[in-house]
């Protein structure tokens, strides 16, 4: 009960004085102290993330939802906002700039994500079909599929006779993402990487890795790395068995998050930084 309180008097009365108290000793808005610390490119970006959304001005709260197109414009109307001089703050323009390429970015990457997620897999659409005989034939490039829905499936991972089956939740974007790299593991950590993405969690890996809009591939880049991590985690564990699966799955996630608490965090392939 104290927390929430404390928390809501901070948001709606101590936060406002503070950020005034300061700006009257620097001469700054807390924007213009957020560009001129230290701080590298994610934990900037998300300090000025959570800066636009906590404003009392609407216009600065849509910020964050900014096109690529209408960055520029948004940067100038905060710099009007805020009464920013621009010639003794030269470089306050650009690097707001780029934070808000990233988190727009990142909003508009959840939704391309979402949208893929939301598509079922559809048996009577012939490029469905297609990317699950492709994922086969990569799988299993010197065997023959005897039909189209056959016990064969199974060894690459999918649990019964008709992969459709397998999908669920993940619908195409779990397709998508075993055409990178393997079934029922490979759908997992897809919903993995989607919940770290959906969550805000991915936010930091990604302001570090991208200097602008994420796009599609790196999240698919993200899924790669987590399977190729996933493997070495599992043999390390020693599990007794695949019915351990589960729990060490949630083991694994919360060993992802704890990375992604620190700003620095990258998480790729090596040939991917």
């Amino acid at each position: 009960m104290i927390v929430h309180l404390w928390s809501y008097l901070y948001r709606n009365i101590f936060r406002f004085w503070l950020k005034w108290i300061l700006r009257q000793l620097t001469g700054k808005c807390e924007l213009q102290r957020i560009c001129d610390g230290s701080m590298k490119r994610a934990e900037r970006t998300l300090r000025i993330e959570h800066s636009l959304e906590s404003s009392k001005c609407k216009a600065l709260q849509r910020a964050v939802y900014s096109s690529k197109d209408d960055v520029e414009k948004c940067v100038a109307l905060i710099i009007e906002q805020k009464k920013i001089n621009t010639q003794k703050d030269a470089v306050f323009a650009s690097k707001l700039q780029l934070s808000l390429l990233q988190i727009s970015g990142c909003k508009k990457l959840y939704l391309a994500v979402e949208e893929l997620r939301k598509q079922p897999y559809n048996s009577d659409n012939n490029k469905h079909e297609e990317q699950l005989m492709e994922l086969w034939n990569l799988l299993m490039p010197h065997e023959k599929l005897k039909a189209r829905i056959t016990k064969q499936w199974c060894d690459i991972g999918f649990q019964g006779d008709d992969p459709k089956t397998d999908f669920r939740g993940m619908g195409m974007l779990g397709l998508t993402n075993l055409l990178y790299s393997y079934a029922i593991v490979g759908i997992n950590l897809t919903e993995m990487a989607y919940n770290l993405l959906k969550n805000g969690h991915l936010r930091t890996h990604f302001y570090n890795l991208v200097p602008g809009e994420p796009q599609m591939k790196d999240f698919h880049q993200f899924y790669c790395y987590l399977a190729y991590e996933f493997d070495k985690f599992w043999f390390e564990e020693k599990p007794e068995s695949i019915m351990y699966f589960n729990q060490y799955r949630e083991k694994f996630h919360e060993k992802v998050k704890k990375h992604l608490l620190d700003y620095d965090v990258v998480l790729a392939l090596r040939n991917e930084i």
